[in-house]
């Protein structure tokens, strides 16, 4: 099979049939043998007797259903664990992204060689105050710290080769950041290709503000993961070991500047009356807390069953 479209969708039934209408009608003009996997995320507005009516008018048409919502991670998650296409394309289902985009994203895969190509909105149709500007400082955070030069690293819009998805794992929230999560797994040859962008032609938007904020946490959470992860002591080690050091010479030098002063006969300050002398001691505490918070983190990434775990190219 040449592609596997996976949309995953939370009560959008009225675009559903729009969407695999333009999605069969590009296929088949390019000439693609492809399948369309819909995980319907705990939806409530009939979205899955949609699914239903049109698996029954187009054998191409799948789908999974949740019993509850889990979350456009869980959603991309079972997709790809089905998708059985050499391409794996994610789109969403609210007819903002278009389906004539994928023969050209198919065609960079298969033919210039690229592991992942992500879309890019260059011209939102969104309210640029409340999504355009936070998604422009959102993308720039994420370029710095994932080194992917991404415009758009959020685009539902991607195509990714087989082998990708089938060596990464979706969880909680990181469906924003598959192309880092590829990265770290050793698919090093991504691109972005500038998209189409609609208004939403039905319904709301299921996001909020707050998805800037806990994007970007999860961003921290991942990139320290994917840099420490298999190697703890190494964050928390060298933490530890300088935070006692600053607080060892400090003490050190309060408790010495006080006997030199004492033996010359010179007033001094008792050491326990300088609130110096109590950061230094607050700080050798949370040397060794951040030392031993290394040596436990060492101990259980060593007795992980995922320690030895290694994406292999290929072999002979």
């Amino acid at each position: 099979m040449d592609i596997s479209i996976i949309v995953p969708l939370l009560n959008e039934r009225e675009s559903l049939p729009e969407l695999v209408s333009r999605i069969d009608s590009v296929m088949k003009d390019g000439g693609f043998s492809y399948e369309i996997i819909m995980v319907d995320d705990g939806s409530d507005d009939g979205s899955w007797d949609e699914i239903l009516r049109l698996a029954g008018s187009n054998p191409s048409v799948h789908g999974i259903r949740f019993r509850r919502n889990y979350g456009k991670s869980a959603a991309l998650y079972c997709g790809f664990a089905r998708a059985a296409g050499e391409v794996v394309v994610t789109m969403d289902a609210d007819l903002q992204d278009f389906p004539e985009e994928v023969p050209e994203m198919y065609r960079m895969i298969k033919e210039e060689g690229w592991d992942i190509v992500s879309g890019w909105k260059q011209h939102r149709k969104d309210n640029a105050l409340t999504k355009n500007l936070p998604s422009k400082l959102y993308n720039a955070t994420a370029r710095s710290i994932t080194g992917l030069k991404l415009h758009d690293m959020n685009c539902g819009l991607k195509a990714y080769r087989s082998e990708v998805v089938k060596n990464i794992e979706v969880y909680g929230e990181m469906h924003r950041y598959i192309p880092y999560l590829a990265k770290n797994a050793g698919f090093t040859k991504i691109t972005e290709k500038p998209t189409q962008h609609a208004k939403r032609k039905f319904g709301k938007s299921k996001f909020g503000m707050s998805r800037f904020v806990n994007g970007f946490l999860d961003l921290l959470s991942l990139w320290f993961l994917s840099t420490f992860g298999k190697k703890p002591m190494h964050f928390f080690g060298y933490s530890g070991i300088f935070t006692f050091l600053v607080g060892f010479v400090m003490a050190i030098w309060i408790i010495v500047e006080k006997l030199v002063a004492q033996g010359r006969g010179e007033a001094f300050r008792p050491v326990t009356e300088q609130p110096l002398f109590f950061l230094a001691l607050l700080a050798i505490v949370i040397g060794v807390l951040f030392f031993l918070a290394g040596f436990l983190g060492e101990m259980i990434s060593r007795s992980s069953v995922e320690r030895n775990h290694y994406n292999i190219k290929s072999e002979i």
